[in-house]
């Protein structure tokens, strides 16, 4: 029975210390954008492109006019 508590334990210690190294992880990440100067996230980086519409007669996608 220690020995099942024991895991039991470990694993939740472990599970706690991915969920801190992953929000550390963002934070960095987020930061290191910052000093780049790049959008923190991918929906702002989207804001700037155009949409594509398909054009019938050739299929080929273009930027909306």
């Amino acid at each position: 029975m220690p020995q099942a508590l024991l895991f039991v334990l470990g694993a939740i210690g472990a599970a706690i210390a991915a969920k801190l190294i992953a929000g550390e992880w963002q934070r960095v990440n987020e930061e290191l954008d910052r000093a780049r100067g790049e959008p923190a996230t991918a929906k702002a980086a989207r804001d700037g492109m155009p949409n594509l519409r398909r054009d019938p007669v050739t299929g080929d996608y273009r930027p909306n006019r």
